[in-house]
Order: structure tokens, then sequence, then C-alpha cells
């Protein structure tokens, strides 16, 4: 059996967790780094964020060196909250018992691997995981949408409301009637135009508006959040060639006039190869 010594400097391949493990472990001993020491739970939140945020860009870019680091970012995350649980006589767990409620997870949420039900497609499988998770919490006598989302970002959970409710049929027929249902938000939207910026008006409004256009996201089998930034990659795309040609015919960025840059603008998207 390897020393911790010996297992920080550990190459074996199948070992290296457990060598990170004992790395996160020295850090947080006496005379480790101070900073690891001095870490919470909460300290290191907005850390688990900015890693998750940075493995999806690597994805996205497919840039698989990229997405090895930033994978290794993210679990480095999970050992470090490992580690705090395990110093922590109240929760009494680590990294192995955190893995072992996966694994047993996993087999109970797939009894179509693992046991006898017969569901043998997609739609089936994510029903059945709906009803096991209602079971394994006892919220079956509770209302369909507890927790639905909870801790998600805005936008990631009105997509996964949507997504449940309509398991239960409550929905638009077709796309169609989510598109009128847009058409009506705008509308109201447009109402609100005269109305102050703090009149709460105003921001129940634009709400209502991008929850309907999320649900038609839903509809159309398109993720809002990949769908937002790609239109926000295209616009830094499209707005960077844009302050190219203005700097090439001499004007400042801040000192061209609103034509100038909607000149500027056009040319860049004419440019664009068609889709």
């Amino acid at each position: 059996m390897m020393t911790d010594e010996e297992m920080i400097h550990c190459r074996e391949p199948e070992r290296q967790v457990e060598r990170a493990v004992a790395i996160m472990h020295r850090l947080r001993q006496p005379g480790g780094c101070p900073w690891d020491a001095e870490q919470t739970h909460d300290s290191i939140i907005s850390n688990l964020l900015e890693e998750c945020y940075e493995c999806i860009d690597a994805i996205r870019s497919r840039d698989w060196a990229h997405m090895r680091e930033e994978l290794g970012d993210v679990l480095l995350q999970v050992i470090f909250h490992a580690e705090l649980t395990r110093e922590n006589p109240d929760a009494g767990f680590g990294l192995s018992e955190i893995a072992c409620e996966l694994a047993d997870k996993l087999v109970r949420r797939h009894p179509h691997v693992f046991a006898q039900s017969e569901v043998r497609d997609t739609e089936g499988v994510l029903t059945q995981w709906d009803q096991i998770k209602r079971r394994e919490h006892s919220i079956e006598d509770k209302p369909y949408l507890q927790d639905c989302g909870k801790g998600l970002p805005s936008m990631l959970r009105a997509y996964k409301i949507t997504k449940k409710v309509a398991k239960v049929g409550f929905d638009w027929p077709d796309h169609a009637g989510v598109v009128d249902k847009i058409r009506e938000e705008t509308d109201e939207v447009a109402e609100t135009l005269e109305l102050p910026d703090d009149d709460p008006h105003v921001q129940e409004e634009l709400g209502d508006l991008l929850f309907v256009i999320v649900n038609l996201c839903r509809r159309r089998g398109v993720d809002p959040e990949l769908a937002l930034d790609a239109a926000n990659r295209k616009f830094e795309r499209r707005f960077n060639a844009m302050e190219r040609i203005l700097k090439q015919e001499g004007v400042d960025l801040k000192e061209a006039s609103a034509d100038r840059m909607e000149a500027a603008w056009q040319a860049v998207k004419r440019a664009e190869p068609s889709a």
C-alpha cells in the first residue's frame, strides 16, 4: 500500500484520481497551501460555476486539449468539496462515498439496463427517470414542479420547467400557437414603452416574452442557452469586423456616427458567406 507521499508522485494511469485526492488532502494540511487551507464550501462556489462555463466553452470549441484541462478543473472542484466534507465531522463523507452514491443512483434509475423494465426509447427512459426520482425524494404527492430546476440560471430553469409540464400535456398543440403567443407578448411589451423603466410591468412583460421564446426553443429541439451563445458569438464576430472597417476608414469607434456604424455593419453581413 502506498504512503500519501508515494501516492502524490504516483504515475500509474488507473490511480490518478486517487493521486489528485491525495494532493488535495496535502494542500489542506498544516504546511500545505495557505489559500487552499482557508477555503470553504461557500468561498469556492464561484470557482465551480466559472470552471463549468469554461469547460462548456471548450466543449463547444471542440478543442480537445483544452477540454481535457477544463474537465480536470471541474473535477478539481468536486475533489475540493469532497475533501471539505471529509474534514467535517457533521458530514463525514468523501469522494468514495460520493462516487458510491452516484453509482447506486445510476443502477437504480436505469432499470431498463440493470433490472426488468421494458422501457426502450428515449422518451420512456426520461419519463421513467422522473418517476423514480419523485419516488426516491418522496415527492409523489407534492406539486409536480417541486424543486424543478432549483438553483439553475433562469433561462435553463425555464427550459426545464416547460419541458416537464409538456410531459403531462400542458403545451401548445403546434409551433404556430407559440409564435402567436410570442406576437401577443411582443404587443404587450410594446404597450409598456411609455412606462418608466422602474415600473414592475416592464420587467413582467419582458419576462413573459422571454419565457415564451424559451418554449419555442424547446418545441424546436433547440437549447436556448446554446442558441443565445451562438447569437452572442455571431454578434461579437460581426461587431469586431465592423470595428476593423471603421479603423481602416480612419474612424474611431467612439466617434463613429450611428449611420456610419450601420453602413459598416451591413457591409460585414454582406461579406459573410450565405448559409
